[in-house]
């Protein structure tokens, strides 16, 4: 019996450890395939109303493709006045992967000068768990007239979009694993 026990155990932990892999949160591509730069008037929307469209979460990332350029986080004050002097954290590297680690808003800005000013600049406001809509049932998009799919503005999860769907599907197959290796082992 203690062997059925400790296989199960085994199996258990290693389902949970599944789990926290496949419940890493989503990543989003600022700029979408153009990367993180000066706007040129010619993008469809700002930085800040392709944000608006999309639903972050702790453990969510925004993916930064940039060249000689660069990404500070900033406070709300230096957001406003394009301040580039005091960063909270400043990246280089020209791909830079920055995680969600709490809810609320996030500042950031190019570390060039003049580019926050003409617009490379973006507030993203993370959702805090409690205030996040409960997962719906995900149901695939009418195609658009004409067979037109419509342009994805940027970065490869649509308007209003959220990644606690996925959260609730891995949640519902990994409890229904769990569960099938805890029936066989009472009837072993």
């Amino acid at each position: 019996m203690a062997f059925k026990f400790n296989n199960l155990l085994c199996a258990a932990v290693l389902a949970a450890s599944l789990a926290a892999v496949l419940v890493s949160g989503f990543q989003f591509q600022v700029g979408g395939p153009k990367g993180w730069r000066t706007p040129t008037g010619d993008e469809p929307e700002t930085y800040n109303e392709w944000a608006a469209k999309n639903r972050f979460h702790i453990g969510d990332t925004l993916y930064f493709k940039y060249e000689k350029d660069s990404v500070l986080v900033v406070s709300s004050a230096d957001y406003l006045k394009c301040n580039t002097s005091n960063p909270v954290s400043k990246f280089e590297d020209g791909k830079t992967v920055f995680r969600f680690n709490r809810s609320g808003p996030f500042y950031f800005i190019s570390g060039q000068p003049g580019h926050c000013k003409l617009g490379q600049r973006l507030i993203v406001r993370v959702i805090h768990p409690r205030l996040a809509p409960s997962p719906a049932p995900v149901v695939a998009p009418a195609p658009a007239p004409g067979g037109d799919s419509g342009g994805d503005s940027g970065g490869g999860r649509g308007p209003a979009k959220s990644s606690s769907g996925k959260l609730y599907v891995v949640s519902y197959c990994m409890t229904a694993f769990v569960g099938f290796f805890v029936i066989v082992g009472l009837f072993m």
